[in-house]
Order: C-alpha cells, then sequence, then structure tokens
C-alpha cells in the first residue's frame, strides 16, 4: 500500500513511522525541501495547488491524505476525482473556515459560545452590542497556535483590534468561561465503525498546547463522544478527527475540529493499544481499526522554542522523546516527550521534573 500524504511535518511523520511496520510506503508532498518527513518516504517538493505534482501523486499513491488542514480544498477535490483521497474535501474546507465551522456545529447540535461574522468595523461594532465584551476577535482562515486572534476587552480598543487582524474576513466570538480544556479524538473507518480515545485535558500558554493528559473514565466522556459522532456522521468522515472543547458549568461548549490526527493525541503513541497515527491509516486504507483504549496514565508535553539536552529529558523515569527533526525557534513545536506510569504520584513527579527543563516549562 502506497499512501501519499500532503504535507511532511511531525504529523506526517509520526504516521509514517505508524505505517511502515504496516507494510506501507509513503510519498510526501511539501514546499519544503527539508521537511521533517522526508526521512520515512519519498519527499515531492512543491506546491500544494501544483497541478503537475498533484497528478504524479494521484498517479503513484493508491490512497491520498493530509497532515494538515491549511492544504487547498480544491487540491483535494481535484485528486478525489482521481484516487481515494481521505478525509473528504468537504471536511477539510468546513475546518479551514471558523464561520462554516461553527455554522455547521449549531445546525447538528454542537454548542457553540455566540459567534458572529465580521468583514468590517462597523460589523465589528454591531456584533459587540449583541455579544458583549471580553469577546476574541478570530480570522475566519488560518488561524494556528493562537495566530490571527485577538481579545477585545473595551469598546475603545475595537478599531484596533480590526486593524490588528489587517481587515481579514473574521468572526466574533464570546469568551467562554471553563473550567478545563478538553479535547475528544475519534476514528472512523470506511464502513462507519466509529472508535473513541479516551479524553485529552489539555493546558495551552500563548495560544500553544503544552500539556496532554489521557483521562480515561472521565466524567465527560459520553457527552464529548455524543458531539463528536454528530460531527463524524455529518460529514460521512474517515480517519481520524480531534474536536476541542471547553469544559463549563452548563456542559461541553465545542471550539473547533481538526480533520487529521492531532497535537493532544500524540500521548497515543505509547499510552493506548493502537496509536491516533496507525488508526488514521487503518481508517484511510480500508483496513480494520484497533483497540483504543489507554494502557497507562499518560501525560504528554511539547517541546517548544527550543530544545532540553536529550540526556536531562530522558534521565526522567518513564519519559519517551520524540524530536521532529526540525530547526529550533520561537514559539515553534520541536519535540514532544510523554511520561507514563502506572502510579500517579510517580507521574506528577515525572512532569514535574520535565517542566523545569528549558522547552518544556
Amino acid at each position: 500500500m502506497i499512501v501519499g500524504v500532503i504535507g511532511a511535518g511531525q504529523l506526517a511523520k509520526m504516521m509514517a513511522l505508524a505505517g511502515l511496520p504496516l507494510g506501507m510506503t509513503f510519498v510526501f508532498l511539501d514546499p519544503a525541501s527539508n521537511a521533517c518527513a522526508g526521512v520515512a518516504g519519498e519527499l515531492i517538493t512543491g506546491a500544494y495547488d501544483d497541478p503537475a505534482l498533484l497528478r504524479e501523486l494521484a498517479v503513484r499513491a493508491d490512497v491520498i491524505t493530509f497532515d494538515f488542514e491549511n492544504v487547498p480544498e480544491d487540491s483535494i477535490s481535484a485528486l478525489s476525482d482521481r484516487v481515494a483521497c481521505l478525509p473528504s474535501a468537504r471536511a477539510l474546507g468546513v475546518s479551514q473556515d471558523r464561520l462554516r465551522e461553527k455554522t455547521l456545529f449549531n445546525e447538528i447540535g454542537i454548542p457553540t459560545a455566540k459567534f458572529a461574522p465580521i468583514d468590517s468595523l462597523a460589523d465589528l461594532e454591531s456584533a459587540v452590542a449583541v455579544i458583549g465584551l471580553p469577546a476574541i476577535l478570530k480570522t475566519r482562515r488560518l488561524g494556528y497556535d493562537g495566530k490571527g486572534q485577538v481579545m477585545l476587552l473595551c469598546e475603545e480598543g475595537l478599531a484596533a483590534g480590526w486593524e490588528a487582524v489587517s481587515g481579514a474576513p473574521s468572526i466574533l466570538e464570546a469568551v467562554v468561561p471553563f473550567r478545563r480544556e478538553l479535547s475528544v479524538i475519534a476514528v472512523r473507518g470506511r464502513d462507519g465503525e466509529t472508535r473513541f480515545y479516551p479524553l485529552s485535558e489539555n493546558t495551552h500558554r500563548d495560544g500553544i498546547l503544552r500539556i496532554a493528559a489521557s483521562r480515561p473514565g472521565d466524567q465527560a466522556t459520553d457527552e464529548a463522544r455524543e458531539l463528536v459522532s454528530r460531527l463524524l456522521d455529518e460529514l460521512d468522515y474517515v480517519g481520524v478527527l480531534a474536536l476541542e472543547l471547553f469544559d463549563t458549568e452548563s456542559g461541553l461548549v465545542a471550539n473547533e475540529f481538526a480533520p487529521r490526527v492531532h497535537n493532544s493525541g500524540h500521548w497515543t503513541i505509547e499510552g493506548a493499544q493502537t496509536s491516533q497515527f496507525e488508526n488514521h491509516l487503518r481508517a484511510v486504507c480500508g483496513l480494520p481499526l484497533g483497540d483504543t483504549s489507554a494502557v497507562w496514565d499518560v501525560v504528554m508535553l511539547n517541546i517548544v522554542g527550543e530544545v532540553p539536552e536529550t540526556a536531562a529529558m530522558l534521565s526522567v523515569p518513564g519519559a519517551h522523546l520524540h524530536l521532529y527533526g526540525k530547526e529550533a525557534r520561537p514559539s515553534r513545536k520541536v519535540g514532544h516527550v510523554t511520561v507514563r506510569s502506572v502510579d500517579g504520584v510517580e507521574l506528577d513527579t515525572a512532569v514535574r521534573g520535565l517542566l523545569a527543563l528549558p522547552g518544556l516549562g
């Protein structure tokens, strides 16, 4: 089985590392000639919308997937006429536009914060009168790791906020008072079979995920699975999907979804019977899905901006290191560490030890 992947970042790399033992081979398309997944397969260098390269990928691959949601929707649509391309162009397109995404959530009964489309400063002023402040102004497209977002605290700051997003089509969202941030990761096969991983409880700083801890048996599990099931069925989805949620006093509120393997599920490599990466490949290739149950108490910590000494990380009991092979720079995810233990006290101690290191704290 030859798997084509549009995008060759760390998600594609970890996907390939999961697929190689299954006898799969990989060909990637990415604009960067040094993209980190290139070590795990053949790398075609070029634009994501290059017609000739897309045709080449369609001829060479048995199935095509992607590793991030900023791949052009038109590229996936074009490929789908020639070869199985999963998840679908529709799922990708909805995830790329916050207005489409939130509108779909509401149409299928997934709760969200109050929101309004914003195309001008006048729209922003009108929306604030209804939604109130504080609120968050977000560009409809291309936001990631906190980019393209502005917190609005007072009416005097509206003009500056609109200028900060460069007048791009946006949405205004009410601030959700939440107790914690969660994500539910699910996988759906070509035949509609669906399996769910334990919830991840997530900690962000400056819009970037820093810590994800598995929460088997969490009290919000049933509600989260019901919500993500609605989305999977509506999209007739195939592959792994992550739905990010706020846990509030009145229940779960959806933030956004990712039509791909997700950072908050990296703990599944060591902490689940079948990792999210292997299950994504099983799903898109039409293979039986693997067991998603947790086998350990697990915490994943992202390495952001700089990489600590390898020896310092591996000296922590239960630590498993994943470096992506990317050049370190501020706010960039360059790796992660997973720690696992059957003893919660030991796990807490290990996490504290890792948080004391640069790039992890």
